[in-house]
Parts: C-alpha cells; structure tokens; sequence
C-alpha cells in the first residue's frame, strides 16, 4: 500500500520540457474581444480549473474565439487530469483554425501530444511531434519528447531522437537530465548515466558547481554530489536546495536534510516544493505531527503547482496518526478534483473500511 507519495516525475518532466519549449500558460488574442476567455486563462493560471471551465463555456455562449476557448479547456482538463476530455478540446481547437498553420497551432500540439502520452496512445503522440518537426525540424524539445515516447516500443529511434536533441543543445542540461530521467524510468539508467559522464568529461569546464551537483546525484555519486551543491547552495537558489536535501536523504541523514530545508525557509517561506520535502523528511523520521504541518503550510501557499502532492500526503499523514475519519473526508475530497488518480482509489477503499 502506498503511503507517501512524490510529486509525478514523468508528468513534470513532461510540463517542465514544455515550457523550456516556450509554450505559455497566458491568454492570447485580445482580452477585449474575449474577455471570458482570458478570465479563464486567469484561473488557470490560479490553478483554479472548475471556474476555468465554467468561464471557457461562458465565452462559447457569448460567442468568443473557439480556438482559444477550446485551448483554455484543454489546458484546465489536463489540470485535472481528465486527458481523454483534454485531448478532445485540443483537437477542436486545431480544428477551428481557418487553416494557416500558426504558433498558436505549434502550442496546441504540443499539449495534445502530451495528453496523448498520458492516455498511453503513444502513435497519436508520435504523429503529433512528426508534425511539430515539420513545422520546426530543430526543435529539440520535439525529438525529446518524441524519443520519450519511442522507448515504450523502439529504443534505436528513442535513442536517435535523444542524440538530435542533445545535438541541437550541448549545453542544455535541463534538458540532459530530462533525457535521464526518460531513459531511467524504462529500464535504461546505464544508457542514461552514460550521457551524463560524457558531458562531464567533455563540457564540465563550462558547467556551473549546480550543474555538476546535478549530474553526480543523478550518477549515484551523493558525496561529489553534496560537495558541489554545497558550494551552490546560495547562488542557485531553492533548485540546488531541493538537490541537496535529497543527496542527504539518500545518504541516510534525514536530520540534515531536514535542517537544509529549514534553513533555506527561513529566507524563503513562499516555496511548497520545499514545504513537501521538509514533510517527507519528518514522515521518514515518524514525526508525523511536525509532518502535517510542513503538507499544510505547503498547500496554504497560493497559487502553488505542488497541490495535489501536498493534499495527497496531507491524508496519508493523518492515516499514520490514526485519524482515518479525516483521512477519509479528505481523500473523497481529493479525489472529486482528481478523479484519474488510481493509487488514490485504492487508498480510498483502505480508508473506507477503517
């Protein structure tokens, strides 16, 4: 039975190599002109994705533009998680261009193919990024996405994909990392680990001490690992901060970690990211109360994009405490906003018999 839970890492690799993409969560067109529309784009960007929807079916009353309208649904439903209703609304919405392909069409396709991904209908997905290459045949977001999608049925075009994107941006190593993480998740962290050691053998002179930090925990090297992240702890900000107390949680010392997330809270107390891991870290240690607290400062944050993390491990700390009656109260409501998420139902089901 699953008891803590960390953020989704495909999902965020997904999103977080999207925006790296350019893509933009913000209204287009004129807000004069569809002014329900940019209203919704307004609540997605508050996470608020039933009034979102609520002001996408207010402008397709009024009349306003259906290809940004049905763009607003697509992007709410995918805050749901609802990808099946997610990838209809982005489908009308290609089809409600008057046939000039457009940046507002490349920005579509790039969230139907993520929804497609997500509803395992990897050709769709497929024939979505061979569409966005097209258009954009340098696009290295495009061939890493699209490799990501080849490794659940051919590793050889996975692989040439990750070398054209790695070609096209030798020094992006968000990206390297991402092709990591895609590469780890099937089965290949050798193969992934391997693009890792090659770029700090031949790139590490131009390489930030964040940037080698991330590279040797992602190569299971947590005591050169600490040592650079250490070094770019107040430089870089809450990234390296989030690296660093994780080296220390694989390292076993739960109680630096802690002191680590703390710390950087004590400058910075705006970031739920960080309120997460300081909850995970004291769950490790059984202190559960103290754990609570962390989850709940974290979702009192507005606007934060770790809110279903943090409600999630909000009710599994109550279960370890014993209060299942609340558990079970909180975990209906979660799953009325997140419906698709299945590990969640069977803990419903567990907490529905105590």
């Amino acid at each position: 039975m699953k008891r803590t839970r960390k953020s989704n890492p495909a999902k965020k690799a997904m999103l977080a190599a999207m925006l790296a993409a350019g893509l933009i969560l913000g209204g287009c067109g004129s807000a004069d002109a569809n002014p329900s529309v940019t209203e919704g784009m307004a609540a997605v960007e508050a996470l608020d994705y039933q009034t979102a929807l609520q002001c996408f079916e207010k402008a397709l009353a009024e009349g306003e533009d259906l290809r940004l309208l049905y763009r607003g649904q697509g992007l709410a439903y995918m805050g749901l998680t609802q990808y099946d209703k997610a990838a209809e609304a982005f489908e009308k919405a290609l089809g409600s261009g008057n046939g000039r392909i457009d940046e507002l069409d490349y920005d579509i396709n790039y969230y139907l193919a993520t929804t497609y991904y997500k509803l395992g209908q990897t050709e769709q997905g497929i024939r979505t990024y061979n569409a966005i290459l097209a258009l954009k045949p340098k696009d290295r977001m495009a061939y890493y996405l699209r490799g990501s999608l080849w490794l659940a049925s051919d590793y050889e075009r996975a692989k040439a994909d990750f070398d054209k994107a790695i070609s096209l941006g030798k020094e992006d190593y968000d990206l390297l990392i991402n092709i990591y993480q895609s590469l780890e998740r099937h089965g290949y962290r050798e193969v992934g680990q391997e693009y890792l050691q090659a770029a700090l053998g031949s790139e590490a002179k131009s390489m930030t001490d964040y940037q080698k930090g991330r590279m040797y925990y992602y190569l299971g090297d947590y005591d050169n690992a600490k040592n650079y992240l250490e070094s770019a702890r107040k430089s870089a900000g809450p990234e390296a901060v989030l690296l660093l107390g994780q080296t220390y949680e694989e390292l076993g010392d739960y109680n630096y970690a802690i002191s680590v997330y703390s710390s950087y809270l004590e400058s910075d107390s705006q970031n739920a990211r960080v309120y997460n891991r300081l909850g995970l870290c004291r769950m490790q240690m059984q202190a559960y109360e103290e754990a609570l607290i962390a989850f709940q400062t974290g979702k009192s944050i507005e606007n934060n994009d770790m809110m279903q993390t943090l409600r999630f491990n909000e009710i599994i700390t109550y279960e370890k405490l014993g209060d299942y009656k609340q558990a079970a109260s909180l975990m209906g409501s979660y799953l009325s906003t997140y419906p698709d998420d299945e590990a969640a139902k069977r803990e419903y089901t567990f907490l529905k018999t105590r």
